[in-house]
C-alpha cells in the first residue's frame, strides 16, 4: 500500500433515502464520534429501486438516485475538510440484469449475440445454448406459445413478457431468430448457460480478467482516484473472479497501490494468501474470534443434547454441510456443475462425470482454491476434497481420479471454472441453508464462522491476535455488517444461553408447549431470534420484523417450505407462534422471564465485544447505528434507516454505555495511534481470572469481561487482579485512576480502556 491507511471506518448504507448529499451532512457526526474514514456501500448506477447497490447496471457514473457525481464530490469535499478518508464498496464480479433496458451492455449482448461487441464482457457458454443465451423468466402461462403471454412488437423493436422487456435483433420479427431464448424459470437449475452471482439469475457475471472488460467496469472508479475523491476500496466477492490475485494486482495499478480490502470468507485455520495486493479481509474472521471468546464452553454439551432431542437425533455439522452443499450442486447450481463437466470435455449429460464434480464441490473444505501456474499451494484443498469424496463415494473412484487429474492443471478451463464455483456451493449450502437448520447456539451461525466451533479460550484468542498484529495489522475488524445474520447485540444476548442452558431449555419447552410448532428444532432457532430482539421496538414494528425474519429463515432452511414451493400450513403455524409472542400473555411472560436473566449479561457481552473489536489489531469498522444497541436480524432488517438525530443527541453527553465505549475507543485510536502499535496479553490472576480478557496494544490497555452470568453467580471478582505495568493508569471511560483489582476497575462498566499518564 502506497497511500493512506485508515485508523477506523464508519459504514454508511447509501440509498435514495440516504443519498450521498445526506451522507455528507452526517460526516461531522462521524468525525465527532471518532471515525477516521467514511465507508460507503456501492454507489455506481444500480437497478432502479435497489436499496443495496450490488446490482450495478452502469460503470461510467455514480447512481443519480444516490446523489450522482455531485453527491460524491460533495461528500469527498466534506471529508477532506474534516481530515477524513473515503472508502467505497465496489462490485467487480457481476452486474444487474433484472431490467435489460437499464443495462446497456446486457441489452447489446441480447441484441447482437456471440459476435457482438459485448460477447466478451459476459461469461456465456454459447455452444451449450445452441448459440443463444437462455433467460429463465417464463412462468406456466407461457408454456403454450398460443397463449400470447410473450409478445413481439416489431414497431418498438422489443419482446415483452409481463414486466420483462428484451430487444429484437435487427432485421428480425420472431422469437426463434433472437440471440437469446426465453425459457421457463425452472430450467435455470440445470440449463442456464451464463455465469451468475451464486444462484441469482438477475446478477450476471462479467469477465474482469479481460483487459477491456476491466477497463470498462473500472472507468468511473479510476476517475475517483485520479481526481482524489476516494482513498480506498472494499472488493465484493473476490472468490467469484477467475483470478482474484491478478485482479487485485490490476486494481493496485489503477489506484496506485491504494488501501484495498477483500470480502473474503476464511474457514477456521485458513489463511488469506499473502501474495494478494490487499490489506486484508473485511472482518468476518475477526467477528468470529470475538464472539467465541465470549461464549461459555461449558454450555456446549448440554446444548448439544438439547439440539439432538429437538431434532430427533444427533446432527453432525460436517454431515449437514455436505448434505446441503450436495443438494445445492445437484439443484440450484446444477448449471454450473454441468458447465464444468463440459469444460472437462465430457457431455453434460454424463451422469458419472456430473456426480463426481458435484461430489468434489460438496467435499471442498474452504470457499475456493487459488491455482496458478508455478504455484501449487491451492492443490492442498483439492487433495483434501478428493480424499473426502473417495471416502464418501467409493463407487466414483475412477471418475473422481479423472476429474481430479484435470483440475490440478491451473490452465485447464475446468480447473478455473471449478475454482469460481466452489464458493457458490459453499455459500448457498452453508450460510443460506445449513445456518437455518442448526440451532444449538444461533449467535455462532454467522458468516465467516463455523458453528461447530463453539468457544475460544483466552490463550487461543491472544494467539490469534498476535498473528493478526504480525501479518494483517490493517485488515478490518467488525461486529455487524449489511450481511450479518444477527446484529452484534442480538448475538451478545444469545451468547448468555450457553451460561445457563438448563434455564434456556426449560423456557424453550414452555414456549413450544404454549405455541406449538411442527419442527421443534426450527422453533429453537426462532425463539432465540425473538429473545435477541425482544424489547427493541414497539410491538407492531417488532412483530413485522419478526414475521419477515421467520419467513426468510424457514424458506432458507428449505426442509419444510421453500421460496418456490410454499407450504402454507407450516408457514401459518410459524407465523402463529410469532403472533403469540405479542398476543398471548403467558407467552409474553416466558419471554419476559428470559429477558430478565439475559439482558444485563447480554449488555455486558455487547460492551466487551465492542471494546475488543475497536481496540484489537486491525482497522475497526462501525456499522451505521451500531454505536447504540444493534438488534437487527438478517437482511433486509439490518439495512433499516438509522435515527442519526438521536445519535447526535446521545453523543453530546455520552451517557449511553455503548456509545461511550465506541466514541472513547475511536477517538483514542485516532488521536494516539502510537498506543496501538503492538500486541501483548496482560495476565489476570485470581479466582475469577477466566472471566477477563486483557491486552496491551502498546500503551492502550483493554480489559473486558467474559461470561458475566457466571461471574455474578460466583459473587463477583473477589481478589482477581490485573498485572498492570508500572505507572499511573487511567480508565478513559470513567476518568478514574486504575488499580489492578478488577472489582474496583470494572465497578462502573464491565470494560475498561486504560492509558498510562504521567503525574
Amino acid at each position: 500500500m502506497s497511500g493512506r491507511v485508515p485508523v477506523s471506518t464508519y459504514r454508511l448504507q447509501v440509498t435514495a433515502a440516504q443519498d450521498l448529499h445526506m451522507c455528507a451532512d452526517l460526516l461531522p457526526y462521524l468525525h465527532d464520534l471518532g471515525a477516521d474514514w467514511v465507508y460507503l456501500s456501492p454507489v455506481l448506477a444500480a437497478e432502479p429501486g435497489s436499496d443495496h447497490g450490488y446490482d450495478v447496471v452502469a460503470h461510467d457514473h455514480v447512481d443519480p438516485s444516490r446523489g450522482g457525481a455531485e453527491g460524491l464530490a460533495a461528500l469527498s469535499a466534506a471529508a477532506r475538510r474534516l481530515g477524513m478518508g473515503v472508502l467505497v464498496d465496489v462490485v467487480p464480479n457481476h452486474v444487474g440484469v433484472a431490467t435489460p433496458r437499464h443495462n446497456a451492455w446486457w441489452w447489446e449482448l441480447l441484441a447482437t449475440g456471440r459476435d457482438g461487441a459485448r460477447a466478451s464482457t459476459f461469461d456465456v457458454d454459447w455452444d451449450a445454448g445452441e448459440g443463444r443465451v437462455r433467460i429463465p423468466v417464463l412462468g406456466d402461462d407461457a408454456l403454450d406459445p398460443a397463449s400470447g403471454a410473450v409478445e413481439v412488437d416489431t414497431a418498438a423493436g422489443v419482446v415483452s413478457y409481463h414486466e420483462h422487456t428484451f430487444p429484437l435483433a435487427e432485421g428480425t420479427t420472431t422469437l426463434e431468430e433472437q440471440h437469446y431464448e426465453l425459457v421457463h424459470w425452472t430450467r435455470a437449475d440445470h440449463e442456464l448457460n451464463y455465469r451468475r452471482f451464486f444462484a441469482v439469475n438477475s446478477l450476471a457475471a462479467v469477465r474482469v480478467e479481460d483487459s477491456q472488460v476491466l477497463a470498462d467496469t473500472h472507468h468511473e472508479i479510476g476517475r475517483w482516484f485520479r481526481e482524489g475523491l476516494v482513498d480506498g476500496l472494499r472488493v465484493d466477492h473476490p472468490d467469484g473472479l477467475l483470478d482474484p490475485r491478478g485482479y487485485l494486482d490490476d486494481l493496485a495499478g489503477l489506484t496506485d497501490g491504494a488501501y484495498v480490502l477483500v470480502e473474503k470468507i476464511l474457514e477456521p485455520g485458513e489463511a488469506l494468501p499473502t501474495s494478494w495486493a490487499t490489506a486484508g479481509t473485511t472482518g468476518y474472521d475477526a467477528l468470529a474470534l470475538v464472539d467465541r471468546v465470549l461464549v461459555d464452553p461449558a454450555g456446549q454439551a448440554p446444548l448439544d443434547a438439547l439440539e439432538t432431542r429437538l431434532r430427533g437425533g444427533e446432527v453432525v455439522w460436517d454431515d449437514l454441510v455436505h448434505e446441503r452443499k450436495r443438494a445445492v450442486a445437484d439443484g440450484i447450481l446444477g448449471s454450473e456443475v454441468r458447465r464444468i463437466v463440459r469444460d472437462l470435455g465430457r457431455p453434460d449429460g454424463d451422469p458419472e462425470a456430473v456426480d463426481a464434480v458435484a461430489e468434489l464441490l460438496a467435499c471442498f473444505p474452504v470457499y475456493r482454491s487459488y491455482l496458478r501456474p508455478g504455484d501449487d499451494t491451492g492443490v492442498v484443498h483439492l487433495e483434501q476434497a478428493l480424499t473426502h469424496a473417495r471416502a464418501r463415494r467409493p463407487d466414483l473412484l475412477t471418475a473422481l481420479d479423472e476429474v481430479h487429474a484435470l483440475l490440478e492443471d491451473p490452465e485447464q478451463p475446468a480447473a478455473r471454472r471449478f475454482q469460481q464455483t466452489s464458493g457458490m456451493v459453499m455459500a448457498k449450502g452453508v450460510e443460506d441453508c445449513s445456518f437455518y437448520r442448526w440451532s444449538r447456539l444461533t449467535s455462532l451461525n454467522e458468516v465467516g464462522g463455523d458453528p461447530a466451533h463453539f468457544a475460544l479460550d483466552v490463550t487461543r484468542f491472544h494467539d490469534a491476535m498476535g498473528d493478526r498484529q504480525e501479518h494483517w495489522p490493517h485488515a478490518m475488524t467488525t461486529l455487524s455488517t449489511h450481511d450479518t445474520k444477527r446484529g452484534e447485540d442480538v448475538r451478545a444476548r444469545i451468547h448468555v444461553l450457553a451460561e445457563d442452558p438448563a434455564a434456556w431449555e426449560a423456557a424453550l419447552e414452555e414456549l413450544l408447549a404454549l405455541a406449538p410448532l411442527p419442527d421443534a428444532g426450527f422453533g429453537s432457532l426462532l425463539w432465540q431470534a425473538v429473545l435477541g430482539v425482544w424489547g427493541s421496538d414497539p410491538d407492531d414494528v417488532l412483530g413485522e420484523r419478526l414475521h419477515g425474519y421467520a419467513m426468510k429463515a424457514m424458506r432458507e432452511a428449505g426442509d419444510r417450505t421453500t421460496w418456490t414451493a410454499v407450504d402454507d400450513a407450516y408457514e401459518n403455524a410459524v407465523h402463529a407462534a410469532v403472533d403469540a409472542a405479542f398476543d398471548w400473555a403467558d407467552v409474553r411472560a416466558v419471554l419476559d422471564r428470559l429477558l430478565g436473566w439475559t439482558r444485563a449479561a447480554g449488555e455486558a457481552n455487547a460492551l466487551s465485544a465492542k471494546l475488543l473489536a475497536l481496540t484489537m489489531p486491525g482497522v475497526p469498522d462501525v456499522y451505521q447505528g451500531s454505536e447504540l444497541a444493534e438488534q437487527s436480524l438478517v437482511d433486509p432488517d439490518n439495512r433499516r434507516p438509522v435515527d442519526f438525530d438521536r445519535l447526535r443527541r446521545e453523543l453530546t453527553d455520552l451517557t449511553h454505555p455503548k456509545l461511550r465505549v465506541t466514541a472513547t475507543a475511536l477517538r483514542l485510536r485516532r488521536e494516539r495511534p502510537d498506543l496501538f502499535s503492538s500486541y501483548a496479553a496482560v495476565p489476570v490472576t485470581g479466582e475469577a481470572a477466566d472471566h477477563a480478557v486483557a491486552f496491551d496494544r502498546g500503551g492502550a490497555l483493554t480489559v473486558a469481561t467474559r461470561l458475566p452470568l457466571g461471574l455474578a453467580r460466583r459473587g463477583g471478582w473477589g481478589g482477581t487482579a490485573l498485572a498492570l505495568p508500572e505507572g499511573r493508569w487511567v480508565d478513559q471511560l470513567t476518568g478514574q485512576e486504575a488499580t489492578g483489582r478488577l472489582a474496583d476497575l470494572l465497578a462502573t462498566f464491565p470494560v475498561a480502556l486504560l492509558v498510562r499518564e504521567d503525574r
